[in-house]
């Protein structure tokens, strides 16, 4: 009898699972896919296509500071892989310790191949045209393109890199773009919330689940939705209520107005939150959502049920050995810090 008992619980506990993976999937929620050539599929892009040589070459590219003016800023120094694929501070801060001139918070990198526009207000339309803008911008990495072109055409090494990768096309600020973005589409995070959107109804715990049924009641996927829990529009912000924290910088969003969602997968390790990096209180950015977005005033226990939820959003990162760097030459530009 008792036997039956436990059995009949988790027949009730598998179809209660399988009851919220449906009420997940109507409400636009994805996971990434478990198949290899699905999830190459969705993270390609076609007029760059992914090739072992392009995403070697951009991993080093990637890590590599002589892309800067100063010589000493990479691309992991704001988009760090060791940590939530972000430098963990309130504003991007860059060359000469300058901040964003916006106070704009440095984006995850982790995850962002799912996003349908980047930079938070939307202007590069994909990962290749936005791995340009933070080497040229003068608040980041102030590296004329003119320069950062000289850098990599005076390293043998990376010249060889390029002719393998890029066989018909020159050095140039794009390509250095296109090699980057490559290797930035790798940097995908599977997580338990995927086994548990495939099929896995053990993957979340009862809380876990519990705070994704409120995530969506509440509404909050009616924006967070897709492969990247986020990424995949562009809304208003504040859209109901008033920002608390609107006083922190002067970003507006794009000429409509418009604000990128950004993904909330790995959440939990990518504060502070919001544009402006205002707060790294996940249950006080919950909260202002609530109201700014939502125009409710969530309850303690549906902001504690969310961000319970939000455990389940932390992925497993890509395994990346740290790549040496190849040697300069006399011809290679030197560090200028003024």
């Amino acid at each position: 009898m008792k036997l039956r008992t436990l059995t009949v619980a988790a027949l009730l506990a598998t179809f209660a699972s399988a009851d919220l993976i449906q009420q997940a999937k109507e409400a636009g929620l994805k996971p990434i896919p478990k198949d290899l050539t699905k999830l190459y599929q969705l993270i390609d892009n076609p007029k760059n296509p992914l090739t072992p040589e392009k995403i070697e070459l951009g991993k080093k590219l990637y890590f590599d500071p002589r892309l800067s003016k100063s010589g000493l800023i990479s691309c992991n120094t704001c988009h760090n892989l060791a940590l939530g694929g972000d430098d963990n501070v309130p504003v991007a801060t860059g060359h000469k310790w300058r901040q964003n001139p916006h106070h704009l918070n440095s984006p995850t990198v982790y995850n962002a191949v799912f996003n349908i526009r980047q930079f938070w207000d939307g202007r590069a339309k994909d990962l290749e045209e936005q791995a340009t803008g933070p080497i040229q911008a003068p608040p980041e990495m102030d590296m004329k393109a003119e320069d950062a072109v000289r850098v990599v055409q005076s390293i043998p090494e990376y010249k060889r890199a390029f002719a393998k990768a890029f066989p018909n096309e020159p050095i140039t600020i794009e390509t250095i773009g296109k090699a980057i973005g490559a290797f930035e589409r790798t940097l995908v995070t599977p997580s338990r919330f995927d086994d548990f959107l495939n099929g896995d109804a053990k993957a979340l715990s009862d809380a876990e689940k519990e705070g994704l049924k409120t995530f969506i009641e509440v509404g909050c996927a009616s924006c967070h939705n897709g492969v990247g829990v986020g990424g995949g529009s562009m809304q208003k912000f504040p859209l109901i209520g008033k920002y608390k924290y609107a006083h922190i910088g002067d970003f507006k969003g794009d000429s409509n107005g418009l604000v990128k969602v950004p993904t909330l997968r790995n959440i939990l390790e990518t504060a502070p939150y919001f544009h402006n990096g205002a707060t790294y209180d996940i249950k006080e950015a919950i909260a202002i959502m609530g109201t700014t977005q939502l125009g409710k005033e969530l309850s303690k226990e549906q902001i504690e049920s969310i961000a319970t939820f939000f455990q389940a959003l932390t992925g497993e990162k890509p395994s990346i050995t740290y790549p040496i760097l190849p040697p300069e030459t006399p011809a290679t530009p030197k560090p200028n810090l003024d």
